[in-house]
Formats: structure tokens, C-alpha cells, sequence
């Protein structure tokens, strides 16, 4: 997956416009949100696409992805599903949910999205931010990170705290639904 992400963020421009996210839709190469010139941006390459259920894929992306990264993308979510809903179910162990309550929401309404993102140099990095500080609206996250290069920070006790990526493993991040429905 690394390997193939990497490939399609040094494909052409003419061949990323492929991918480019339409009027209205989130999906695609593009960036969401940008108001205006004047504000700072998240300063990313970025591709989100919905891949699970394939009822959500959008029709006018997938056929226009490289071939080896849509072989790649079928395997990987597939097993990203997998990885999900053990990690879930040891959750649900842990806290002593015995009716599978989340594990049933995540069969029934589980859907899942990637998000494929490059952090290319940037020539003025006064006016940009990698990503602005936000919470992941998910259930769970599950990170690959393609490099050992550190950035990504958690907010702990009202202060950021850098996340040490470790050589090929997944960080995961408790979303906020997936909170909601602890607390609840």
C-alpha cells in the first residue's frame, strides 16, 4: 500500500486531475473548506475515497485509479475492515460491553473511508498549516504512516503531545462516535 500510494502521488498533474474532486463532493484529489487566498490552508496532497461498503464507491473515481493501486485498495481495505472489528470486539472486552453493541453498529451501518495524503516541501510555510488541530468524527482511525517522519500530535490534559511513529505498525485513534458511545 505504501509503495502504491507513493506511485500515484508522483504521477503526473494531467493524470491526478483524474482523480479531482467534482463541485460538491468530498471525494477525490482536493482540498475541502478553502474559503478564500487569504487564509491558511492544510498544506496536503490529498485523496479520500469511500471503499466500504463498494455501494458507496463513487463510480467516477475508481476506474480512473491506477490499476495496481485498485488491486492494492481492494485487499487493503478488506483487511483494514478485518483489523477494525478485532480491534473493536477487544474493546468491547476491555469495557465490558457484553452486547456487542458497537461491534453490531459497525456490521450493520460500517462503512469506511481512506484517506491518502503527501506533505509535499512547501515554499512558504509561514502561510500553512499541515493539517489543522481537529477530532476525527469516526468510530476508529487507523494510521499507516509511510515514513518515520513525526508530526501527527494528540491532545492530552489540554497539551499536544507528539506521536512517535514506530517502524511498520498502525497508530489508531478512538474517534469521537466511537466516545460518544462509551460515555453514553
Amino acid at each position: 500500500m505504501k509503495e502504491e500510494v507513493k506511485k500515484l502521488f508522483e504521477l503526473p498533474i494531467e493524470e491526478r486531475e483524474k482523480l479531482w474532486q467534482r463541485p460538491g463532493e468530498i471525494e477525490g484529489f482536493g482540498h475541502t473548506f478553502v474559503f478564500n487566498d487569504q487564509q491558511k490552508v492544510n498544506w496536503k496532497d490529498d485523496l479520500f475515497l469511500f471503499t466500504l461498503p463498494h455501494a458507496l464507491r463513487n463510480p467516477n473515481l475508481f476506474p480512473n485509479l491506477p490499476s495496481s493501486l485498485r488491486e492494492i485498495l481492494e485487499i487493503y481495505s478488506s483487511e483494514l475492515a478485518k483489523l477494525a472489528k478485532s480491534i473493536i470486539s477487544q474493546m468491547e472486552k476491555v469495557l465490558g460491553i457484553e452486547n456487542k453493541e458497537i461491534s453490531r453498529l459497525v456490521e450493520l451501518d460500517g462503512m469506511q473511508t481512506i484517506n491518502m495524503i503527501n506533505y509535499p516541501p512547501c515554499p512558504q510555510p509561514e502561510k500553512v498549516i499541515g493539517v489543522k488541530p481537529h477530532s476525527d468524527t469516526v468510530i476508529l482511525t487507523i494510521l499507516l504512516q509511510a515514513n518515520q517522519v513525526e508530526g501527527l500530535q494528540v491532545k492530552k490534559d489540554g497539551k499536544w503531545v507528539l506521536v512517535k511513529p514506530l517502524p511498520n505498525a498502525f497508530i489508531v485513534n478512538v474517534g469521537d462516535i466511537l466516545e460518544v458511545i462509551i460515555i453514553s
